[in-house]
């Protein structure tokens, strides 16, 4: 099924999530011209920036359903609405959460990688959703519309070092408004560090500090999300080093944390591994 959810509902409020203020103006915006007729948004941006975190926080904070659909698994047309499957011997057509999600009003419909379909028409079905007409027909269905004030979030990640990845049909594009993301200032992803797993204002900087050292590496650059961030933060409040932390966080190799840690000067200390040897993993070991 293509979804990540089995149903479709409010998700939770990020109580720290932060957004610039202009993006949360224009989505306000956007959510009042939505209750006039049905809209889409394509929020693009470097992978890791909190595209797929914007549209949930969109969601939870106007109290809308949503729904998420993989792009990335369709592999060929017509699949976003079910598929003929066997049971007993007999043949049936299983209706997928898609022409459900679409039907449900003001739903939030998140369109996640629309440029990563393994078919090249996987998304000819969109034309019709995204269109001013808002229906399509399924055979085995028969006509499905979309309901009052439901907005398509689309996002994607471009450029050639994203494997998989097609450029965007210009008319698929045309039928969107566009919201274009970057990463966090490192004082805001700092507050978010602070706030969200409890560390000290020191070590959060020692953080951002590293994880802005290898976004901007330009021989390689490393796509470091917030989420990243804070898995760093999280190992840290409960006892990690910096070293430790970035290790079993972020994919990068050891080599690589040895020299981000020497170029912003980490303290002496922090920079010792623990003793590697082994030890029984088991409760009476503790």
């Amino acid at each position: 099924m293509l979804t990540h959810q089995k149903d479709i509902k409010v998700p939770l409020l990020d109580n720290y999530f932060f957004a610039p203020g202009e993006v949360i103006f224009v989505l306000e915006k956007l959510e009042k011209l939505s209750r006039k007729h049905p809209l889409n948004i394509l929020i693009t941006g470097r992978q890791g920036c909190g595209k797929s975190s914007l549209v949930r926080q969109f969601a939870a904070f106007y109290n809308r359903p949503m729904a998420v659909f993989q792009m990335g698994l369709l592999s060929e047309p017509g699949q976003l609405f079910g598929e003929h499957a066997l049971r007993g011997g007999e043949t049936f057509y299983q209706e997928f959460l898609f022409p459900k999600a679409i039907s449900t009003p003001y739903c939030v419909i998140h369109l996640e990688e629309i440029n990563r379909p393994e078919h090249p028409k996987a998304l000819n079905e969109l034309f019709s959703v995204l269109s001013e007409n808002r229906c399509i027909w399924v055979d085995q269905l028969g006509l499905v519309e979309v309901a009052e004030g439901v907005i398509f979030f689309a996002t994607m990640n471009e450029g050639e070092e994203f494997t998989g990845t097609d450029s965007l049909d210009a008319a698929l594009r045309d039928r969107f408004y566009t919201i274009s993301q970057d990463y966090l200032p490192a004082d805001v992803e700092k507050e978010v560090l602070c706030l969200k797993s409890g560390i000290s204002a020191e070590d959060a900087g020692m953080i951002i500090g590293i994880v802005h050292r290898l976004r901007k590496n330009p021989q390689f650059p490393v796509s470091v999300s917030t989420r990243h961030s804070l898995m760093m933060a999280e190992l840290m409040a409960v006892g990690a080093s910096i070293r430790e932390a970035m290790i079993y966080s972020l994919q990068v190799s050891r080599d690589l944390v040895e020299s981000i840690l020497l170029s912003v000067h980490a303290e002496t200390g922090d920079l010792q591994a623990r003793e590697d040897k082994y030890v029984l993993f088991r409760p009476d070991q503790r």
